[in-house]
């Protein structure tokens, strides 16, 4: 009854740019840029994983799945956030506030599945070359992807139907750049400590349970690479999983800058760092650039 007595809120006023200055204004055009920059750095380094040589090859399958998180993790926020500023309108809707919640759980979820099948493709490859063909078909690495993805949409689904069915007659003022849950569970008027604890449960199991594995993966791979003879070997097989070193799992940060810095500006790096520091993805990328300029010079031939 008494919240009934209330004010529902069932919009939002995002607080994270809401004052117009000259350094809110830079720093808005500096998170636009690097949402270019890290969209256009991964969408080429999904194409030319996709349709390069090494499409084939599971860990370049991975990656390529790697790169399509960042698209979608950085486009769930970075273009909501930018327009509104723009627009002097830093107000969102409480079914927007659900499409941000369930996507940016859905990607971090995914996000921390898939660095455990990348570990384990690198500790096959490495530490069982023999049993890699058997281990790694196309079948299995597709199976493994569906369960990833199936995972994290469970895992989005539950967290976003219960915020969403909340009471929020506190304040509809939201102290951060884009909807996150725990912004939205301080001004809920609801019970919400049972969720809270299940909350804790399910983040800890998500994101322990993955470093855990991976943790575990990089120790017999560190071992094996160790225990080899012959130096060359060893150079191949860091430089095999050198693209695996994996980004801060992310657990839900109050703070922005760490937010932004998490959704933001990792994903602009990621794609940077698994082509340049990867003598094959370079090849690669020179011969789409290369075909290119052919097809380029043909075509103003004719």
């Amino acid at each position: 009854m008494e919240i009934m007595n209330r004010i529902l809120w069932t919009e939002f006023i995002l607080l994270g740019l809401l004052n117009h200055t000259v350094m809110h204004t830079v720093f808005s055009g500096a998170i636009l840029l690097t949402f270019f920059v890290a969209l256009l750095g991964n969408c080429i380094f999904f194409f030319v994983t996709v349709t390069g040589s090494y499409s084939r090859v599971p860990m370049y399958f991975f990656l390529s799945q790697l790169s399509f998180i960042d698209i979608c993790q950085t486009s769930s926020i970075v273009p909501k956030m930018s327009m509104d500023f723009w627009k002097k309108d830093n107000t969102i809707s409480l079914p927007g506030c659900g499409i941000q919640i369930f996507s940016t759980f859905m990607m971090g979820a995914a996000e921390c599945l898939l660095l455990t099948i990348m570990s384990f493709d690198r500790y096959v490859a490495i530490c069982k070359p023999l049993h890699y063909l058997v281990f790694m078909t196309r079948r299995v690495c597709v199976t493994m992807l569906g369960g990833v993805w199936l995972g994290a949409i469970l895992h989005s689904i539950m967290h976003t139907f219960y915020v969403l069915q909340l009471a929020f007659c506190k304040s509809n003022r939201v102290n951060q750049f884009f909807c996150t849950v725990q912004a939205l569970l301080r001004l809920s008027c609801s019970e919400t400590s049972t969720y809270e604890n299940l909350f804790l449960l399910t983040g800890s199991i998500l994101l322990l349970g993955p470093f855990s594995i991976v943790l575990a993966y990089y120790i017999s791979i560190l071992l094996t690479v160790l225990g080899m003879q012959s130096v060359e070997g060893r150079h191949k097989a860091f430089a095999s999983f050198k693209y695996m070193r994996p980004r801060s799992y992310r657990t839900p940060e109050q703070d922005k800058v760490a937010s932004l810095f998490c959704d933001i500006v990792t994903p602009m790096l990621n794609p940077l760092i698994y082509s340049l520091m990867n003598h094959d993805m370079l090849v690669e990328l020179k011969k789409h650039i290369q075909k290119s300029s052919l097809s380029h010079f043909t075509f103003r031939l004719y």
